[in-house]
């Protein structure tokens, strides 16, 4: 027996999993947006720590990086939440017309609102109430933050959108690794390398913004932490909230979303499930000629 399951058979499971999300209620898919947010935000914070201090090689510490964050999505898929991103997958369900359009929008507006208060929450634990943010891993905290609204000057709103298409291409196809694998071991395995591949490359994440943003603001209080990150009062000012979403949010969630959904859960439902059903209809037809 193979312990994982092949393309076409992993693509259809996605039909089954679209419907359940699709029909989850409001506060199930809320509450367990919340918790994705936050183990993303544990990751990402992890991150930040790795990041923190001199590094050698460039090359060495995007890899160390990218490694560390890949338990986020380790925690999201083998424990059970709702994520955003990897909800991009439902269209497969959709595009099969076994939910609808509305329904998923449904499911990714709540999702999102519990990502993005999970995200928040963990920041704030972590920014104002642990201290953990009061020295070099505020100033990192705060590195990042900046370069998150303000990276690329006139070309940031492009670069940002390719990056995020990059991203959850990569977390997409970690997610159906993860459900393709049959044991714990494979599923750690299968979310490990496009995580680590993504982060390492420089992909933009709208999770992982939800909470790397906030955490450089909430950081923004540590008089040491910003005496650390050597930024500018200028560039200190223009990390803020409306930024967070001006600079940042919004032109990366839309390019995730492109991504999953439409370069992965659109893809494979053409290569596989269209086929599939199309062969089907035509054995059903063929059958009813034959009766006739």
């Amino acid at each position: 027996m193979s312990n994982f399951a092949p393309p076409a058979e992993l693509s259809k499971a996605f039909i089954n999993i679209g419907k359940a999300k699709a029909t989850n209620t409001f506060w199930k898919l809320f509450v367990l947006g919340i918790l994705a947010g936050v183990f993303i935000g544990f990751a990402a914070h992890l991150a930040t720590t790795v990041a923190t201090g001199d590094w050698a090689a460039f090359g060495m510490k995007k890899f160390f990086i990218g490694a560390v964050f890949s338990t986020g999505l380790m925690l999201v898929m083998i424990p059970g939440s709702e994520l955003f991103t990897g909800n991009n997958m439902m269209t497969v369900a959709l595009f099969n017309k076994d939910i609808t359009f509305g329904q998923m929008m449904r499911n990714w507006g709540i999702v999102y609102a519990g990502n993005f208060i999970g995200s928040i929450a963990l920041a704030w634990m972590i920014g104002s109430a642990s201290g953990l943010l009061d020295g070099p891993v505020g100033a990192t905290a705060i590195k990042i933050a900046v370069g998150k609204v303000t990276v690329g000057g006139d070309a940031h709103t492009s670069m940002y959108f390719w990056r995020a298409i990059g991203c959850n291409w990569l977390v997409c196809l970690a997610v159906m690794m993860a459900v393709a694998a049959k044991d714990i071991a494979g599923k750690v395995l299968a979310i490990f390398f496009p995580i680590m591949a993504f982060v390492t490359s420089g992909f933009e994440h709208c999770v992982a913004n939800m909470y790397f943003i906030p955490a450089g603001l909430f950081a923004k209080s540590s008089a040491a932490a910003v005496a650390g990150s050597g930024k500018s009062a200028e560039a200190l000012a223009g990390l803020n909230w409306a930024t967070l979403w001006t600079g940042n949010l919004l032109i990366v969630t839309a390019g995730n979303i492109v991504g999953g959904a439409v370069l992965c859960g659109i893809v494979y439902w053409w290569a596989f499930v269209r086929v599939a059903g199309k062969k089907a209809e035509a054995v059903e037809a063929k059958v009813a000629t034959d009766t006739i």
